[in-house]
């Protein structure tokens, strides 16, 4: 059975001392720990230990660059939600128009054109649920209008309320015969439809990493997303073997190579950058990051 007491933010800090955990006056110790839980923080300063078992820390470990790695972490995420925004958008954006000209407006509840009923009642399920909770003057106006109308809103108007995961799911569960399918891969540089569901599945797990304040940094993916021998675009000229498709690194490129597409004239890497240089002690291997990634065609 489980018995270990809360601990006061100053019997934590003691905790840490004594387990080797540099701490000083001016890292404003009690401070963050009264506002970021010590077992989140537990998250960063894991790697620091030589003993995870007693929780014993490396010499000269300290509280400073727990923070540190936090605040990169951090802005990580925000930058990548940046990212993952444009994404969603321009994906939301092509399927509505491609898939509503191919069928109707209505091409989101045909079951005839998904290859699991079962996936596509749950997506609709969820739907449902973000429609009748909405405040939006569109949805709630046009159920006003159309009150003999019992079918979803249009694809233009419903789909907006959709989750870029849910965008995923219905893109990835539609036929291979469904041309759009097709169409919206090739925009997006993935030359068909058996790649371009990998890469958004990626994204929309690090989009909800991102949404819920999840660590990113030392994380291990799960899943690995298909990649094409010849990409039509720039792409990266050392692709890291499969087995480093957990560290975030291949993830990143994947989204750069659709940023890319989706706008042209943008300054992730940059930012990217920018934030290595802003955290020079963070350990960029952590990431999977391949030395010089920033001299790569893709990134340049």
């Amino acid at each position: 059975m489980f018995e270990k007491r809360a601990f006061t933010i100053q019997e934590q800090i003691a905790q840490l001392k004594s387990r080797g955990l540099i701490i000083n006056p001016e890292d404003e110790a009690e401070h963050f720990l009264s506002h970021i839980s010590y077992y989140r923080l537990g998250e960063y300063w894991y790697v620091m230990q030589k003993d995870k078992v007693e929780h014993i820390f490396k010499p000269n470990s300290k509280f400073a660059d727990v923070i540190a790695l936090y605040n990169f972490d951090r802005e990580l995420r925000i930058l990548l939600f940046d990212v993952i925004e444009k994404l969603e958008i321009s994906l939301r954006t092509k399927m509505i128009y491609h898939l509503s000209l191919e069928f109707d407006a209505w091409w989101f509840q045909n079951f005839e054109l998904f290859q699991d009923s079962r996936a596509l009642v749950k997506t609709l399920a969820n739907l449902e649920e973000e429609i009748s909770r909405t405040k939006d003057v569109t949805i709630k106006s046009h159920f006003k209008k159309h009150k003999d109308d019992l079918r979803f809103p249009p694809a233009w108007k419903s789909l907006e309320q959709t989750s870029f995961g849910a965008l995923s799911k219905l893109y990835g569960n539609l036929k291979s015969t469904v041309k759009s399918k097709d169409i919206i891969a090739r925009e997006y540089g993935a030359v068909n439809h058996t790649y371009l569901p990998s890469w958004l599945q990626s994204i929309s797990q690090i989009r909800n990493f991102c949404a819920h304040h999840s660590r990113l940094w030392n994380r291990n993916l799960p899943g690995a997303p298909k990649l094409l021998s010849k990409p039509p675009h720039k792409w990266i000229g050392e692709v890291p073997s499969q087995g480093q498709f957990q560290y975030l690194y291949i993830h990143l490129c994947l989204m750069k190579y659709m940023l890319n597409i989706v706008q042209p004239v943008n300054h992730f890497t940059e930012k990217l950058n920018a934030l290595f240089i802003k955290y020079p002690n963070v350990d960029q291997n952590a990431l999977g990051m391949k030395s010089g990634w920033q001299k790569e065609p893709l990134w340049i």
